[in-house]
């Protein structure tokens, strides 16, 4: 298989970023007080946005705003597993429930926003005033999005963006393999969509772990967990190596790639339990 067939989809807080973007730009603006006052008083979107014009008519810029989201922590592992990703002709794709405004601002920060084919997000834009907007990715004042699954916020179902996906994937030529990596409770529905042939990497000990372990049997897809930034690159480089090597065109130049940042595949298989303690690394890190 080509590297070109493999299509990485990322979750951005807590996967690709190592916070929730929305809480550090609230609590780096110093408007923690006023967001938990207003947090059950209306969905999360809208609360977004009301932050946003409330920071605006105290003199909050959005350079102030980007500015915050500048200083957001990533694991500088994490950006060179994308940059190699991209760079060995991967097809990479975000789905997250975070906006477009801070996911671009954050990308483009970090020389990573051209490494990305395609961004599912809510929508967060600059009006016409000069103020940030933020939106819900599916408007659930007219409509539901259609999914009943619990772990599923009103605003988007990940799981119905992975199916579009993948139907836009089914038309080409050429059979894709998807990987995806979230932490978060939203990011379950969409591992239930994958097949047999696809992976999936939870990251150890978050909500989307949880309910993988405790929903082992329904989880088509291979899994792979990691914790930090160098579990992610280790585990997601190793990964890409082992697609390739599996398709037998273990000859390809990029193959070399990818060896000279990681050591040898070790054996993948999962155990038949479903118990946390018997959820091991399937990829282990070699230090």
């Amino acid at each position: 298989m080509a590297t070109s067939d493999i299509v990485v989809i990322f979750d951005f807080d807590k996967t690709i970023i190592d916070c929730d973007s929305d809480n550090w730009v609230v609590d780096e603006l110093g408007a923690t007080e006023l967001f938990n006052q207003l947090h059950p008083t209306m969905p999360w979107n809208s609360l977004m946005d009301r932050m946003m014009k409330e920071q605006h008519s105290q003199g909050t810029t959005v350079e102030d705003i980007a500015a915050v989201l500048k200083r957001t922590p990533i694991h500088l592992q994490i950006i060179e597993a994308i940059k190699s990703a991209h760079a060995l002709g991967c097809d990479l794709k975000i789905v997250s429930d975070a906006n477009t405004f801070f996911i671009d601002t954050i990308l483009e920060h970090h020389g990573l926003q051209e490494c990305f084919s395609e961004i599912n997000t809510n929508p967060g834009f600059v009006d016409e005033q000069g103020r940030l907007r933020i939106f819900p990715h599916h408007d659930f004042t007219k409509s539901s999005h259609g999914c009943d699954h619990p772990s599923c916020p009103p605003n988007m179902c990940k799981g119905i963006v992975i199916e579009k996906i993948q139907a836009s994937l089914s038309m080409e030529d050429q059979k894709k393999t998807i990987i995806y990596l979230g932490d978060g409770l939203g990011d379950f529905c969409p591992s239930l969509k994958l097949g047999d042939g696809d992976h999936v990497m939870p990251r150890k000990d978050f909500p989307v772990w949880d309910l993988i372990c405790k929903n082992r049997s329904l989880i088509k897809a291979q899994i792979y967990e990691w914790s930090d930034g160098e579990e992610f690159k280790s585990v997601l480089l190793r990964l890409i190596s082992r697609i390739i090597s599996i398709d037998g065109n273990n000859t390809n130049a990029n193959i070399g790639q990818l060896y000279s940042v990681d050591c040898k595949l070790n054996t993948m298989a999962l155990p038949a339990t479903t118990g946390h303690e018997a959820f091991p690394q399937a990829l282990p890190v070699l230090h």
